[in-house]
């Protein structure tokens, strides 16, 4: 059993794709998938439950995953230690961070880096998604957090993601759909809606399903503030379309939250160049383990 074969069992479980666990660990897919069926021969047991369109963890899985984490986090450890031994990291890791990254993991992996890496400065930046990722593709940020698009990135983009979820209404708790159990797009149209600006990175992903509903999608007000959102809503302006990971939408007892049929989920994570040009913090960063954060099966 080899560290890098665990490293890439943590990758598909927290993916739940091949493919996308072979773009992070910048291997071809039929690698990783030889690797895992190697591992599962090695344990006499299945480690994945694979369809067409999803890979779980089954119960075998699931009980390796709190070993493979302390592997991978002792291998981490240990290049950090050497490399704070040898003086070689140290400088500036620029980030860029779209609204709601205080409800990824972001916030933890950083943690875990300051305690590991505390040579390096850590610089933050606040923006959309429309004007950070251009400020990756030219090197001025080592890494975003950004919404995924539909159509997924560009091949010249690494990236790992930090949320799973899904988009839920925000209702006035005094409004008789607050009691419904779920809102149809076709019902939140007929209200004003209170949800992300054009430069959210959330924008094209709703309206991309409002369209594949053959609903019209017209925003009345605009904000990529969920805080702002759910005061819009609880004063009576409309119905909000917001991220479900979203901190602190569920404390309001003026708003109450409903499920939107259909579903509509997101993916948000972290972005960035890929090639060897990445510096010596962002490589470092990413060689971290990932720590659980949000999410919710696509």
């Amino acid at each position: 059993m080899e560290v890098r074969t665990l490293q890439y069992f943590l990758a598909v479980a927290e993916e739940q794709s091949f493919t996308r666990a072979a773009a992070r660990c910048h291997v071809a897919q039929p690698a990783i998938s030889q690797q895992i069926r190697s591992l599962e021969r090695e344990l006499g047991e299945a480690l994945f439950e694979r369809d067409s369109r999803t890979v779980r963890l089954t119960a075998a899985g699931e009980a390796l995953m709190p070993h493979a984490r302390t592997v991978s986090a002792a291998v981490a450890a240990a290049k950090a230690e050497f490399a704070a031994r040898s003086g070689l990291l140290t400088g500036t890791l620029s980030l860029g961070a779209a609204d709601g990254v205080e409800s990824s993991s972001l916030p933890a992996l950083l943690g875990t880096f300051h305690r590991l890496y505390p040579g390096v400065a850590v610089h933050l930046v606040e923006g959309a998604s429309a004007g950070l990722v251009p400020q990756v593709r030219q090197g001025s940020l080592d890494a975003v957090f950004v919404a995924v698009p539909p159509g997924g990135l560009d091949p010249g983009f690494g990236h790992r993601v930090l949320v799973r979820d899904e988009i839920v209404a925000l209702v006035a708790s005094d409004q008789p759909q607050a009691r419904q159990a779920a809102l149809s797009l076709s019902e939140v149209s007929a209200t004003p809606l209170i949800t992300y600006g054009p430069d959210s990175g959330l924008y094209p992903r709703l309206r991309a399903a409002f369209e594949e509903a053959e609903v019209p999608f017209r925003p009345t007000y605009a904000t990529n503030h969920v805080a702002l959102q759910s005061e819009l809503v609880a004063a009576g302006v409309g119905i909000a379309l917001a991220a479900g990971a979203a901190r602190g939408i569920t404390r309001d007892p003026r708003v109450t939250v409903v499920p939107v049929t259909p579903r509509i989920p997101y993916a948000k994570a972290l972005v960035w160049r890929a090639g060897p040009h990445s510096s010596a913090p962002l490589r470092a960063l990413l060689d971290l383990p990932h720590p659980a954060g949000p999410s919710s099966s696509e």
